[in-house]
C-alpha cells in the first residue's frame, strides 16, 4: 500500500502556487507518494504534472467545489484533471443539511458520476459527521450520497460520528475509492498515534479493501510539516 497526502494538511504552509509546488520534493523525501489536493492556487494543469514528475509524485485526488460537477462545468473539471493523471476526482463536502439540500447534491454529484465514468474518471464524496446525523424522518444524508457517486471515507469523522470505521468500510466496500487516515483526541485533531482513534482497526479495514492508496489527513494547526513527519513515521511502522 502506497501512502498520499491531502495538501489541506499543510494549509497554513501554502498561500500561493510557488508554495505548493516547493512542498512536493520535500513529501516525497518523507516517503509520500501521492498527493491529494484542496485546491490549485491558479496554477495550470501542465505546470502542476510536471512538478509532480520531477518529484517523482502522482495525484491520487482532489476536493474541489460542488459547481464544478455541475453540467455547465463538468467538462472543463474532467479536462483539468485528466492532465493530472487523474482517475479519482472529489469534492471535501457539499449541502446536505436538510433533504431538498441533501437530493440537490446528490442530483448533481450522480450526474457527474455518470459522466465522469464514460471519461474512465471516478467521482467521490468526502464525509465528515454531519452526514451521519439524521433528517427528521430517519433518513441518513449518508444514505442518499453513497448512492449518488463514490466515497472517500474519512475515518476520523466517522469516530466523531460514533460510527465504527471498520465495519463501515466493509460494508461499503464496493463504493469506496479512497479511505482517509486521521486521528485526533475528541474534538481536537492530533497526529497520527497521538488520539484515541483506532488507528490499527482502520489500517485493518483499509487493506481488506485492496486499495493502492491509504491517504493521510492532519488537521492539526501551527505545526508546519512537524505533525505530517511524525504521521508518516506512523505509518511506516504501522502499516
Amino acid at each position: 500500500m502506497k501512502f498520499s497526502i491531502q495538501l489541506y494538511s499543510l494549509r497554513d504552509m501554502i498561500s500561493s502556487g510557488d508554495d505548493l509546488l516547493a512542498l512536493f520534493p520535500k513529501l516525497k523525501a518523507l516517503g509520500f507518494d501521492g498527493v491529494e489536493f484542496a485546491g490549485y492556487y491558479d496554477l495550470p494543469a501542465e505546470t502542476i504534472r510536471a512538478a509532480l514528475d520531477d518529484a517523482g509524485l502522482v495525484a491520487t485526488g482532489c476536493h474541489v467545489p460542488l459547481e464544478q460537477y455541475a453540467p455547465e462545468n463538468l467538462q472543463a473539471t474532467l479536462d483539468f484533471h485528466k492532465q493530472l493523471g487523474l482517475t479519482t476526482i472529489g469534492l471535501g463536502g457539499a449541502p446536505h443539511g436538510d433533504p431538498e439540500d441533501c437530493a440537490e447534491t446528490c442530483e448533481i454529484l450522480s450526474a457527474a458520476y455518470a459522466e465522469a465514468q464514460k471519461h474512465g474518471i471516478t467521482v467521490y464524496y468526502h464525509n465528515h459527521a454531519t452526514e451521519f446525523m439524521p433528517f427528521d424522518d430517519g433518513t441518513l444524508p449518508m444514505d442518499m450520497l453513497k448512492q449518488a457517486c463514490a466515497l472517500e471515507v474519512d475515518t476520523y469523522w466517522l469516530h466523531i460520528a460514533d460510527v465504527d470505521a471498520a465495519q463501515f468500510l466493509a460494508e461499503n466496500a464496493a463504493r469506496v475509492c479512497h479511505v482517509h487516515i486521521k486521528d485526533g483526541e475528541g474534538m481536537t485533531p492530533a497526529a497520527l498515534g497521538e488520539g484515541d482513534c483506532d488507528l490499527h482497526a482502520v489500517v485493518r479495514a483499509t487493506k481488506a479493501l485492496g486499495l493502492e492508496w491509504l491517504t493521510l489527513e492532519d488537521e492539526t494547526r501551527h505545526q508546519g510539516i512537524d505533525s505530517v513527519t511524525r504521521g508518516m513515521l506512523w505509518l511506516k511502522e504501522n502499516v
